[in-house]
Protein backbone atom coordinates (compact mmCIF):
# COMPACT_ATOMS: atom_id res chain seq x y z
CA UNK A 1 0.00 0.00 0.00
CA UNK A 2 1.40 3.72 -0.73
CA UNK A 3 2.05 5.66 1.81
CA UNK A 4 -0.90 8.26 0.76
CA UNK A 5 -3.11 5.43 0.70
CA UNK A 6 -1.79 4.91 4.53
CA UNK A 7 -3.01 8.08 5.76
CA UNK A 8 -6.78 7.24 6.52
CA UNK A 9 -5.90 4.19 8.53
CA UNK A 10 -3.08 6.14 10.70
CA UNK A 11 -5.59 9.00 10.87
CA UNK A 12 -8.34 6.30 12.54
CA UNK A 13 -5.36 4.59 14.44
CA UNK A 14 -4.86 7.84 16.51
CA UNK A 15 -8.09 9.09 16.51
CA UNK A 16 -8.72 5.49 18.55
CA UNK A 17 -5.90 6.02 20.68
CA UNK A 18 -6.11 9.60 21.34
CA UNK A 19 -9.63 8.67 22.55
CA UNK A 20 -8.71 6.39 24.80
CA UNK A 21 -6.17 9.41 26.51
CA UNK A 22 -8.31 12.24 26.54
CA UNK A 23 -6.49 13.52 23.30
CA UNK A 24 -3.09 12.73 24.55
CA UNK A 25 -0.89 10.72 22.56
CA UNK A 26 2.95 9.57 22.68
CA UNK A 27 5.59 9.84 20.74
CA UNK A 28 6.33 5.85 20.95
CA UNK A 29 2.57 5.50 20.03
CA UNK A 30 2.63 7.56 17.38
CA UNK A 31 5.36 5.48 15.76
CA UNK A 32 3.96 2.38 16.41
CA UNK A 33 0.47 3.45 14.11
CA UNK A 34 2.53 4.11 11.50
CA UNK A 35 4.05 7.81 11.60
CA UNK A 36 7.61 8.75 11.08
CA UNK A 37 9.56 11.04 13.05
CA UNK A 38 9.25 13.78 9.84
CA UNK A 39 5.35 12.84 9.50
CA UNK A 40 4.93 13.74 13.54
CA UNK A 41 7.12 17.49 12.80
CA UNK A 42 4.67 17.57 9.42
CA UNK A 43 1.51 17.60 11.52
CA UNK A 44 2.54 19.35 14.25
CA UNK A 45 3.56 21.99 11.43
CA UNK A 46 0.04 21.65 10.17
CA UNK A 47 -1.35 22.18 13.90
CA UNK A 48 -2.73 18.46 13.41
CA UNK A 49 -0.47 17.64 16.82
CA UNK A 50 0.61 19.92 19.29
CA UNK A 51 3.22 19.35 21.36
CA UNK A 52 2.60 19.58 25.35
CA UNK A 53 5.51 17.99 27.02
CA UNK A 54 8.45 16.29 25.95
CA UNK A 55 7.73 12.95 24.31
CA UNK A 56 3.86 14.09 24.17
CA UNK A 57 1.11 15.49 22.17
CA UNK A 58 -2.46 16.39 22.10
CA UNK A 59 -4.44 15.28 18.89
CA UNK A 60 -5.50 18.87 17.96
CA UNK A 61 -6.35 21.79 19.96
CA UNK A 62 -6.16 21.21 23.51
CA UNK A 63 -8.02 24.23 24.36
CA UNK A 64 -11.41 22.10 23.01
CA UNK A 65 -9.97 19.08 25.56
CA UNK A 66 -9.95 19.58 29.03
CA UNK A 67 -8.56 16.68 30.32
CA UNK A 68 -5.68 16.18 27.09
CA UNK A 69 -3.29 18.21 29.53
CA UNK A 70 -3.16 16.43 32.68
CA UNK A 71 -3.37 12.99 30.92
CA UNK A 72 -0.64 14.27 28.88
CA UNK A 73 1.19 14.91 31.70
CA UNK A 74 0.99 11.32 33.13
CA UNK A 75 2.27 9.97 29.99
CA UNK A 76 5.42 12.34 29.87
CA UNK A 77 5.82 11.13 33.63
CA UNK A 78 5.70 7.59 33.24
CA UNK A 79 3.18 4.54 34.94
CA UNK A 80 3.95 5.55 38.77
CA UNK A 81 2.36 8.91 38.16
CA UNK A 82 -1.34 10.16 39.23
CA UNK A 83 -3.13 12.78 39.17
CA UNK A 84 -3.67 14.07 42.71
CA UNK A 85 -4.29 17.56 45.41
CA UNK A 86 -6.26 19.98 43.65
CA UNK A 87 -6.01 18.32 39.83
CA UNK A 88 -7.27 15.56 41.21
CA UNK A 89 -10.39 16.79 43.64
CA UNK A 90 -11.15 18.96 40.33
CA UNK A 91 -12.01 16.05 37.94
CA UNK A 92 -13.96 14.53 40.81
CA UNK A 93 -16.11 17.60 40.15
CA UNK A 94 -15.14 19.26 43.62
CA UNK A 95 -13.27 22.15 42.88
CA UNK A 96 -12.17 24.54 40.34
CA UNK A 97 -8.88 23.39 38.58
CA UNK A 98 -5.76 25.52 38.61
CA UNK A 99 -5.36 26.22 34.93
CA UNK A 100 -1.64 26.81 35.07
CA UNK A 101 -0.68 24.08 37.24
CA UNK A 102 -1.22 20.26 37.08
CA UNK A 103 -0.34 18.10 40.31
CA UNK A 104 0.87 15.06 39.77
CA UNK A 105 2.19 12.06 42.53
CA UNK A 106 5.47 10.64 41.47
CA UNK A 107 5.66 7.15 43.49
CA UNK A 108 9.21 6.08 44.14
CA UNK A 109 11.36 8.62 41.80
CA UNK A 110 12.15 11.75 41.10
CA UNK A 111 11.80 13.06 37.47
CA UNK A 112 12.76 16.19 35.74
CA UNK A 113 10.46 18.89 36.00
CA UNK A 114 7.71 19.85 33.54
CA UNK A 115 6.48 23.17 33.03
CA UNK A 116 2.87 23.94 34.52
CA UNK A 117 3.36 20.43 36.53
CA UNK A 118 4.03 20.41 40.51
CA UNK A 119 5.46 17.00 41.21
CA UNK A 120 4.68 15.37 44.82
CA UNK A 121 7.20 12.94 45.26
CA UNK A 122 6.19 10.03 47.36
CA UNK A 123 7.96 6.75 48.68
CA UNK A 124 4.94 4.83 47.79
CA UNK A 125 0.96 4.93 47.39
CA UNK A 126 -1.50 2.27 49.10
CA UNK A 127 -3.33 0.30 46.21
CA UNK A 128 -6.38 1.45 47.80
CA UNK A 129 -5.78 4.95 47.52
CA UNK A 130 -5.02 4.81 44.00
CA UNK A 131 -8.48 4.34 41.39
CA UNK A 132 -8.73 5.63 37.48
CA UNK A 133 -11.57 8.22 36.46
CA UNK A 134 -12.34 9.48 32.90
CA UNK A 135 -9.44 7.14 31.33
CA UNK A 136 -6.64 8.87 34.34
CA UNK A 137 -4.89 7.64 37.02
CA UNK A 138 -5.50 9.59 40.02
CA UNK A 139 -5.89 9.42 43.56
CA UNK A 140 -9.26 8.34 45.39
CA UNK A 141 -11.48 11.20 46.70
CA UNK A 142 -10.45 10.92 50.18
CA UNK A 143 -6.67 10.73 49.66
CA UNK A 144 -7.23 13.63 46.67
CA UNK A 145 -9.37 15.62 49.87
CA UNK A 146 -6.56 14.77 52.28
CA UNK A 147 -3.84 16.25 49.70
CA UNK A 148 -6.10 18.57 48.82
CA UNK A 149 -6.72 20.02 52.41
CA UNK A 150 -2.97 21.24 53.08
CA UNK A 151 -3.03 24.11 50.80
CA UNK A 152 -6.76 24.90 49.98
CA UNK A 153 -8.53 27.72 52.32
CA UNK A 154 -11.16 27.10 54.78
CA UNK A 155 -13.95 28.06 52.33
CA UNK A 156 -12.88 26.17 49.53
CA UNK A 157 -11.95 22.84 51.33
CA UNK A 158 -15.41 23.41 52.94
CA UNK A 159 -17.07 23.68 49.59
CA UNK A 160 -14.88 20.43 48.26
CA UNK A 161 -15.98 18.72 51.56
CA UNK A 162 -19.75 19.36 50.81
CA UNK A 163 -19.86 18.66 47.52
CA UNK A 164 -18.12 15.06 47.71
CA UNK A 165 -20.50 14.32 50.54
CA UNK A 166 -23.89 15.74 48.14
CA UNK A 167 -22.39 13.59 45.75
CA UNK A 168 -21.21 10.65 48.05
CA UNK A 169 -18.29 10.23 46.98
CA UNK A 170 -16.31 11.39 50.80
CA UNK A 171 -18.09 9.98 53.91
CA UNK A 172 -16.61 9.61 57.22
CA UNK A 173 -15.68 5.82 57.01
CA UNK A 174 -12.91 6.33 53.58
CA UNK A 175 -11.62 9.64 55.16
CA UNK A 176 -10.81 7.55 58.62
CA UNK A 177 -9.41 4.79 56.37
CA UNK A 178 -7.45 6.65 54.10
CA UNK A 179 -5.99 8.59 57.09
CA UNK A 180 -5.05 5.12 58.49
CA UNK A 181 -2.97 4.81 55.26
CA UNK A 182 -1.68 8.65 55.13
CA UNK A 183 2.11 9.16 56.24
CA UNK A 184 1.02 10.44 60.28
CA UNK A 185 3.36 13.75 59.52
CA UNK A 186 1.14 14.63 56.84
CA UNK A 187 -0.08 18.30 56.63
CA UNK A 188 -3.52 17.57 55.29
CA UNK A 189 -4.26 14.80 57.07
CA UNK A 190 -3.58 16.65 60.48
CA UNK A 191 -6.26 19.07 59.12
CA UNK A 192 -8.64 16.39 58.19
CA UNK A 193 -7.92 14.73 61.40
CA UNK A 194 -9.05 18.20 63.01
CA UNK A 195 -12.34 18.44 61.16
CA UNK A 196 -13.49 14.86 61.62
CA UNK A 197 -13.11 15.52 65.22
CA UNK A 198 -14.52 18.59 65.90
CA UNK A 199 -17.15 17.94 63.32
CA UNK A 200 -16.34 20.79 60.71
CA UNK A 201 -16.96 19.07 58.08
CA UNK A 202 -19.87 20.69 57.35
CA UNK A 203 -22.96 20.06 54.72
CA UNK A 204 -23.25 23.26 52.63
CA UNK A 205 -26.77 22.05 52.05
CA UNK A 206 -27.12 22.40 56.39
CA UNK A 207 -25.34 25.54 56.34
CA UNK A 208 -27.93 26.93 53.58
CA UNK A 209 -31.02 25.84 55.02
CA UNK A 210 -29.53 27.15 58.59
CA UNK A 211 -28.58 30.59 57.05
CA UNK A 212 -32.39 30.73 55.08
CA UNK A 213 -34.16 30.03 57.99
CA UNK A 214 -32.43 32.58 60.12
CA UNK A 215 -32.90 35.19 57.08
CA UNK A 216 -36.65 34.29 57.38
CA UNK A 217 -37.57 34.80 61.08
CA UNK A 218 -35.11 38.01 61.44
CA UNK A 219 -37.22 39.38 57.77
CA UNK A 220 -33.80 39.95 55.85
CA UNK A 221 -33.43 39.24 52.41
CA UNK A 222 -32.48 36.27 51.53
CA UNK A 223 -28.94 35.61 50.36
CA UNK A 224 -27.40 34.02 46.79
CA UNK A 225 -25.96 30.51 47.63
CA UNK A 226 -22.75 29.44 46.55
CA UNK A 227 -21.97 31.42 43.53
CA UNK A 228 -18.96 32.56 41.56
CA UNK A 229 -17.91 35.96 42.53
CA UNK A 230 -13.78 37.20 41.55
CA UNK A 231 -13.66 33.31 40.61
CA UNK A 232 -14.30 32.55 43.83
CA UNK A 233 -17.11 30.31 45.06
CA UNK A 234 -18.20 32.17 48.24
CA UNK A 235 -21.07 30.55 50.33
CA UNK A 236 -23.83 33.52 51.00
CA UNK A 237 -23.85 36.91 48.82
CA UNK A 238 -26.18 39.65 49.15
CA UNK A 239 -25.53 41.58 45.88
CA UNK A 240 -27.40 44.64 46.42
CA UNK A 241 -25.65 45.32 49.18
CA UNK A 242 -22.18 44.00 48.15
CA UNK A 243 -21.77 41.56 51.55
CA UNK A 244 -20.28 37.87 51.38
CA UNK A 245 -20.53 35.51 54.36
CA UNK A 246 -18.16 32.52 54.15
CA UNK A 247 -18.49 29.74 56.66
CA UNK A 248 -15.57 28.42 58.19
CA UNK A 249 -14.45 25.20 60.05
CA UNK A 250 -12.04 25.69 63.36
CA UNK A 251 -10.30 22.69 61.57
CA UNK A 252 -8.80 23.88 58.11
CA UNK A 253 -7.08 26.26 60.05
CA UNK A 254 -3.61 24.21 60.22
CA UNK A 255 -1.48 25.45 57.82
CA UNK A 256 -0.70 28.70 57.03
CA UNK A 257 -1.15 28.47 53.06
CA UNK A 258 -4.86 27.73 54.22
CA UNK A 259 -4.61 30.98 56.35
CA UNK A 260 -2.94 32.78 53.23
CA UNK A 261 -5.68 31.62 50.65
CA UNK A 262 -8.69 32.80 52.94
CA UNK A 263 -7.01 36.05 53.03
CA UNK A 264 -6.16 36.76 49.37
CA UNK A 265 -9.85 35.60 48.82
CA UNK A 266 -10.77 38.40 51.09
CA UNK A 267 -8.58 41.14 50.01
CA UNK A 268 -9.86 40.53 46.53
CA UNK A 269 -13.44 40.91 47.37
CA UNK A 270 -12.58 43.93 49.22
CA UNK A 271 -10.71 45.65 46.97
CA UNK A 272 -13.95 45.63 45.07
CA UNK A 273 -15.78 47.18 47.50
CA UNK A 274 -17.54 44.11 48.67
CA UNK A 275 -17.87 43.57 52.79
CA UNK A 276 -17.02 39.94 54.02
CA UNK A 277 -18.03 38.46 56.73
CA UNK A 278 -16.44 35.26 58.14
CA UNK A 279 -18.49 33.08 60.64
CA UNK A 280 -17.45 29.58 62.20
CA UNK A 281 -20.36 26.30 61.54
CA UNK A 282 -19.69 25.99 65.42
CA UNK A 283 -21.69 29.68 65.88
CA UNK A 284 -23.93 28.81 63.10
CA UNK A 285 -25.44 26.09 64.44
CA UNK A 286 -25.18 27.21 68.17
CA UNK A 287 -24.93 31.06 68.17
CA UNK A 288 -27.35 31.75 65.51
CA UNK A 289 -28.95 34.53 67.06
CA UNK A 290 -25.58 36.65 66.94
CA UNK A 291 -24.29 35.29 63.26
CA UNK A 292 -28.16 36.53 62.50
CA UNK A 293 -27.85 40.08 64.11
CA UNK A 294 -24.22 40.91 62.99
CA UNK A 295 -25.36 40.14 59.33
CA UNK A 296 -28.33 42.45 59.95
CA UNK A 297 -26.28 44.52 61.37
CA UNK A 298 -23.99 44.70 58.42
CA UNK A 299 -26.88 44.94 55.57
CA UNK A 300 -28.17 47.88 57.87
CA UNK A 301 -25.28 49.98 57.26
CA UNK A 302 -24.98 49.06 53.75
CA UNK A 303 -27.78 50.35 52.82
CA UNK A 304 -27.88 53.66 54.63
Amino acid sequence: MSELGTQPLISRRITRLSRAQNGALTTEQLHSVGLTRDAIRTRVRHGRLVWLFPGVYAAGDPELMPLVRPTAALLSLGETAVLSHRSAVAVWGLVEADPDTIHVTVVGRNPRLRAGVRIHRVAQLHPADLTTHVNLRLTTPARSSIDFAAEAGSAELHEAFGDGRAKRLINDRKLHAALLRAPHNHPGAAIIRRMLHAGATYDRSKAERVMRRLCREAQLAQPLVNVRLHGFLVDFFWPDARLIVEVDGYGTHGTRQAFENDRRRDQVHIAAGFVVIRVTWDQLRHEPLAVIARVAQALAHRAA
